[in-house]
């Protein structure tokens, strides 16, 4: 008979949680998208593109130092990215 150690296991059922989580998760999100974003005309790539130009400005918000003022360049350029997506946003509106 087969025999499985105790670590295999743990690391087995680890495994099988993280992707069964992560499926429901992504399933939880998705049914969510639908129901908040469900006119036609609201623009869900857009407003996904802004989401994500926010996210990464709170990630440079975070990062220590300046990297030789590339860190402040790149937020200057999500800021301008930002204001264009919002306009796209409105224009389509």
């Amino acid at each position: 008979m087969f025999k499985i150690k105790t670590p295999a296991i743990v690391a087995m059922s680890m495994a099988i949680g993280i992707v069964g989580g992560a499926g429901l998760t992504t399933v939880a999100q998705t049914q969510t998208k639908i129901i908040i974003k469900p006119a036609a005309n609201d623009q869900p790539n857009m407003r996904s593109a802004l989401d994500n130009l926010n996210a990464a400005m709170v990630y440079l918000d975070r990062a220590p130092n300046n990297k030789g003022g590339h860190k402040g360049k790149a937020q200057s350029l999500i800021k301008l990215a930002i204001a264009e997506v919002r306009a796209g946003i409105k224009f389509a509106q």
